[in-house]
C-alpha cells in the first residue's frame, strides 16, 4: 500500500463509485470522497467502503479539488486526483505503487496518468483518444489545482513528472442521455473559459507536456479558425486522420458528438454571449 490519498469528487455517482473504489483500495492508504450533495446512494456506497466523506457546494472542479486538498487533513506523501468514472487496472495499480515507492525521495513529484476511453461499451483505440494523458498523482505540497471554468490542470510547483506506461480505464456506466447533458454543462463552462482568457496570456509553461500541448493547440490554433470550419476540421482530424473510423460505429458517434455536438455547442454559446452581450457564469454542479 502506498502512502497515498485518493480524492474522489462526487455528485450522484452511485453507478460508478463502487468499481472506482474497488480499483484503488489496495494501493491507497486513504480514500476521501468530497460530495456536492448527492441525492442518490453515492454517500451510502462511500460510507460502506470506509471512505472519509465531506460535503461542499460545487462551483467548478478546480475550486472543489483545491478545497479538498486544503480541508480534508491530508498527511500522506502522495495525492491522487481520481474521478469516479475512472478505474485502475491490476497492471496500472502495480505500476502506480512501484513508481510512488521508487520516487519517494527523488525529484519526481508528479505522475502522468494514462487512460483508455470506453464509449457506448467499446474501448476506443483510435481517433486521438488513446491513451488520454493527464497529471493526476503528485506529492503533497508540490502542486496546486488551477481555478478555471474548464480544462483545469494540476500544476507542479517544483520537480518533474514521469508518465505511467500501464493504461487505466475511463468508463462511465451512465447512458448517452447523461453524456449529452453532461457535455451541454461542459459547453457552458468551456465558453466561459474562452471569455476568461480571450486576449489574455494563458498559462502554458508550468503545465506538464500533454496538458501544455492540448492548451496551445486549442488557444493558438483551434480558436483562431473560423467558427463552423473548426468543428468540421476537428471531426476530420479525429475520424479520418487519427483513424477514428477503425473503432466502428462507436468511433463514429464519439467523433461526431465531440465535434458536432460538444465543440459546435461551445461555439454557439460563445456566439450567443457575444450577440446578446450576456456574461457567462460558472454552471455550478451538474444537475443529474
Amino acid at each position: 500500500m502506498i502512502d497515498l490519498t485518493a480524492i474522489i469528487l462526487t455528485k450522484n455517482e452511485e453507478k460508478n463509485l463502487q468499481e472506482c473504489i474497488d480499483s484503488v483500495r489496495e494501493v491507497a492508504k486513504r480514500i476521501v470522497v468530497v460530495d456536492s450533495y448527492s441525492t442518490d446512494d453515492t454517500l451510502k456506497i462511500a460510507e460502506a467502503n470506509g471512505a472519509d466523506i465531506y460535503q461542499h457546494p460545487f462551483e467548478n472542479y478546480g475550486k472543489q479539488f483545491q478545497w479538498a486538498m486544503d480541508h480534508t487533513d491530508i498527511d500522506t506523501k502522495w495525492i491522487f486526483r481520481f474521478d469516479a468514472d475512472e478505474r485502475l487496472t491490476m497492471e496500472s495499480a502495480k505500476e502506480l505503487e512501484k513508481l510512488c515507492t521508487d520516487n519517494d525521495d527523488t525529484d519526481v513529484n508528479g505522475l502522468i496518468f494514462t487512460l483508455e476511453v470506453v464509449f457506448l461499451g467499446r474501448k476506443l483505440k483510435h481517433g486521438g483518444t488513446y491513451p488520454f494523458k493527464k497529471l493526476c498523482i503528485f506529492k503533497r505540497g508540490m502542486a496546486y489545482m488551477e481555478e478555471r471554468s474548464m480544462d483545469e490542470q494540476i500544476v507542479l510547483t517544483s520537480g518533474r513528472t514521469v508518465e505511467m506506461k500501464q493504461v487505466s480505464e475511463h468508463h462511465d456506466f451512465r447512458d448517452l442521455t447523461f453524456w449529452i447533458n453532461k457535455h451541454n454543462w461542459y459547453a457552458t463552462r468551456a465558453a466561459k473559459d474562452y471569455f476568461d482568457f480571450v486576449g489574455k496570456e494563458d498559462l502554458y509553461e508550468e503545465l506538464d507536456f500533454p496538458s501544455k500541448l492540448r492548451r496551445i493547440v486549442k488557444r493558438k490554433i483551434y480558436y483562431r479558425l473560423p467558427t463552423g470550419l473548426r468543428c468540421w476540421l476537428y471531426f476530420v482530424y479525429r475520424y479520418v486522420l487519427r483513424l477514428g473510423f477503425l473503432d466502428g460505429k462507436e468511433g463514429f458517434f464519439y467523433a461526431f458528438f465531440q465535434a458536432y455536438w460538444y465543440r459546435m455547442l461551445v461555439d454557439a454559446k460563445i456566439f450567443e454571449a457575444k450577440k446578446m452581450n450576456a456574461a457567462l457564469v460558472d454552471a455550478g454542479d451538474l444537475k443529474a
